[in-house]
């Protein structure tokens, strides 16, 4: 039966040290480019019935790198919007808020948990609809992609928090007897 194989992009400068980059433009680093041209050989001999892409150009040169041709650009695939947190680590927000979880709070200025699974709640919809051509790829960021591994497996936004997802890795969502399942995760 037919995957959908998420790709998190290749490493950013920023992906490397831990801030949270959403609507920033990044290019990807030395590593990053290495990264994607592996996930590139990984995906050797597969075919896929469509190919979506988050518009940032981390995303897209991380598709073009691994050799897939984008079928669909989506705004539904772009990162969580970190609002005030753009460009800030964790530990630094944890310095005026300690208690603070991306998982359940969101971000001030950006998105809510509900609000990032209903736009991957979109795009699996529209990828599983393409299942039945064959593999779909999707080409997309960490904590989006986490957000659908989880939905996918019937979990809520949160789920991701529990979901390690390392750059230029790639993960697959399947089938067993007819119900969602994540049948490999973080494989780099």
């Amino acid at each position: 039966m037919a995957e959908i194989v998420l790709i998190r992009h290749g490493q950013t400068e920023w992906s490397a040290n831990g801030r949270h980059t959403s609507y920033t433009d990044l290019d990807l680093t030395e590593a990053g480019v290495e990264q994607a041209r592996l996930a590139g050989e990984r995906l050797s001999g597969r075919t896929f019935a469509g190919v979506f892409s988050s518009p940032r150009k981390r995303a897209l040169r991380t598709a073009e790198l691994a050799g897939l041709a984008v079928t669909e650009t989506t705004e539904d695939l772009a990162e969580w919007n970190y609002g005030e947190y753009e460009g800030v680590t964790s530990a630094t927000i944890r310095e005026t808020r300690p208690d603070w979880s991306l998982w359940t709070d969101g971000a001030p200025g950006g998105e809510t948990p509900a609000e990032v699974a209903d736009r991957l709640d979109r795009v699996l919809s529209r990828a599983r609809a393409l299942l039945t051509g064959g593999d779909v790829a999707v080409v997309a960021h960490g904590h989006a992609l986490r957000v659908a591994g989880a939905r996918w497996i019937g979990l809520p936004a949160g789920g991701g928090g529990l979901l390690k997802l390392g750059t230029g890795t790639l993960s697959t969502l399947g089938f067993e007897h007819g119900n969602p399942v994540i049948d490999t995760w973080n494989a780099g």
